[in-house]
């Protein structure tokens, strides 16, 4: 499964590849970007994204036995990666797992996001037979709750205080969300 590719309409989601350095690098070395994840520095450099890569590298070579799956989002027209979309922490004994997305932001808010997204829903609830997605947003990204509520998420609680930006150092509050495979509108 290390080559595992899922179309959509207007874009693929592939496995990271090593010529995506520069793309990745465009994609996260922006604040607008990256003060909305957790995990992500600013600025971002070549080197993080090199890092970033390899692990994504070894991850997919334990094939269907990963916990994640981490997919750079490919537009078809610009064979450009514009983001990057993760399913992780799997459990298949519950049935449940995790994950995030990030979207260039020169292609933001032309539904990219969106589609993508949704074909990682249909994965994980018809490829990997999950139950339940759990996600998140950061306090006042309402964008990323819009393509969540799109997909039927309902909003379960908060954490307050959960994350440390590693972008600029802010606490954030994050909002946990859920979809129960029932809930889903693909």
């Amino acid at each position: 499964m290390s080559g595992m590719e899922l179309h959509t309409k207007r874009l693929i989601l592939r496995e990271w590849q090593k010529s995506d350095v520069d793309d990745l690098v465009e994609g996260l070395n922006n604040f607008e970007v990256s003060k909305w994840l957790a995990y992500v520095p600013y600025p971002y450099t070549k080197e993080h994204a090199e890092r970033w890569i390899e692990y994504c590298l070894e991850n997919a070579k334990k094939g269907e036995n990963r916990s994640s799956y981490e997919f750079a989002i490919e537009l078809k027209a610009e064979k450009k990666v514009i983001g990057g979309v993760s399913l992780n922490k799997i459990d298949r004994l519950h049935g449940t797992a995790g994950g995030g997305i990030w979207i260039n932001a020169k292609y933001h808010g032309q539904g990219y996001g969106s589609e993508a997204f949704g074909k990682r829903i249909e994965f994980a609830f018809n490829n990997l037979g999950l139950r339940r997605l759990e996600n998140g947003f950061s306090e006042g990204n309402l964008a990323s709750f819009r393509i969540q509520e799109k997909f039927g998420y309902k909003i379960e609680g908060m954490r307050r205080k959960a994350f440390i930006c590693m972008a600029n150092g802010a606490i954030m509050d994050e909002y946990i969300t859920g979809l129960l495979r029932e809930e889903w509108k693909p």
